[in-house]
């Protein structure tokens, strides 16, 4: 199980950039069965916000609704992952709280990796964190395919 990051959730569907491709081509993956893949409940909430300073509320809601299905069942934040997440936040500079939460989430799911464009993540110890667009991305969803057959 593959967790997804808001930035690929936004780069998904936005414009023209290098990791849009990218980000199309897993969550078109997703959508067609061939990857499993999830998120929380919290990128959701925050690619809405990204989304709706750019689009409006109701493009966003839209947008949100339709990653909350696609990613269903989403991940849900433990109590008992809190302190590991606020020990990833004292431990990594590199991201922020929010960031280490959902890195903490990866962990204790016990994902096969954490995709997104914040290289930050890379810091974070036992983490397979993958970015959109480059050869383990490739390697990751083709082997999540093979293994689905």
């Amino acid at each position: 199980m593959i967790v997804v990051d808001t930035t690929v959730l936004v780069y998904a569907v936005g414009t023209e950039h290098p990791l849009r491709a990218p980000s199309r081509r897993l969550v078109d993956a997703v959508a067609a069965g061939a990857v499993d893949a999830t998120t929380t409940i919290e990128v959701i909430q925050e690619f809405v916000h990204v989304r709706a300073r750019r689009q409006g509320r109701g493009d966003a809601a839209k947008a949100g609704r339709h990653y909350a299905e696609l990613f269903a069942p989403l991940l849900v934040v433990p109590t008992a992952v809190v302190g590991a997440g606020l020990r990833v936040f004292e431990r990594t500079t590199s991201l922020g709280v929010f960031d280490s939460f959902l890195a903490a989430t990866a962990l204790a799911a016990g994902a096969d990796a954490l995709i997104s464009a914040d290289r930050g993540f890379a810091s974070v110890p036992r983490l397979a964190h993958v970015v959109p667009g480059t050869a383990e991305f490739d390697r990751l969803l083709e082997g999540s395919r093979r293994s689905r057959r």
